[in-house]
C-alpha cells in the first residue's frame, strides 16, 4: 500500500497543506518543462498520457483503500489531466502556463460531464473527471493557439 500511496500522491506532494491539486499540477508542469521538445512535439506523444490513464485508475483505487474516498491528497489524476491538456501542441513556456491555468480552471469548475464522471466508483471517478478537464483545456488551448499564437 505504501507504493500506491506514494505514486497516487506524487511522492507525497499531495500532502501539501494548501491546494494539493494545484501542487500536483505544478509537478506535472515541471516534468513537462524538463522533457525534450522533440518528445512532446512528436506525433505519438499523445500515447503517453493515454497509456497513463488505466494504470492511474488502478493506482488511485489502491491508494484510496488506505485513504478517504476521492482523497484530496491523491494528485496523480492532476498529473495525467495536465498532460492531456498539452498534447498536440508545441512545447513552449506559454503553452505550458496556459495549459496549467486552463486545466486548473476546468478541474475546479468541473463542467458537465466532468462532474458526473467524478461520481464514478473508486479510481475511475478520481481520474476521469481530470481526464475530461484535460480534454476541455486542450480544446480551448488548441483554439487559442491557432487564433492567437500560430
Amino acid at each position: 500500500m505504501v507504493l500506491f500511496k506514494a505514486l497516487a500522491t506524487l511522492f507525497y506532494t499531495g500532502y501539501f497543506p494548501v491546494a494539493p491539486g494545484t501542487v500536483g499540477t505544478v509537478v506535472a508542469l515541471i516534468v513537462y518543462l524538463l522533457l525534450p521538445g522533440e518528445l512532446i512535439e512528436s506525433s505519438w506523444f499523445f500515447l503517453i498520457p493515454l497509456l497513463m490513464v488505466i494504470p492511474s485508475v488502478y493506482v488511485c483505487s489502491k491508494a484510496e483503500e488506505d485513504m478517504e474516498r476521492d482523497d484530496g491528497r491523491i494528485v496523480l489524476d492532476e498529473f495525467v489531466g495536465y498532460f492531456i491538456s498539452i498534447v498536440f501542441l508545441p512545447k513552449t513556456v506559454l503553452i505550458a502556463l496556459l495549459g496549467f491555468v486552463l486545466f486548473r480552471l476546468f478541474d475546479i469548475l468541473k463542467p458537465s460531464p466532468a462532474a458526473e464522471l467524478q461520481s464514478l466508483q473508486r479510481g475511475w471517478g478520481i481520474v476521469f473527471d481530470d481526464v475530461m478537464a484535460g480534454v476541455y483545456a486542450n480544446l480551448c488551448l488548441q483554439i487559442i493557439y491557432f487564433l492567437f499564437i500560430a
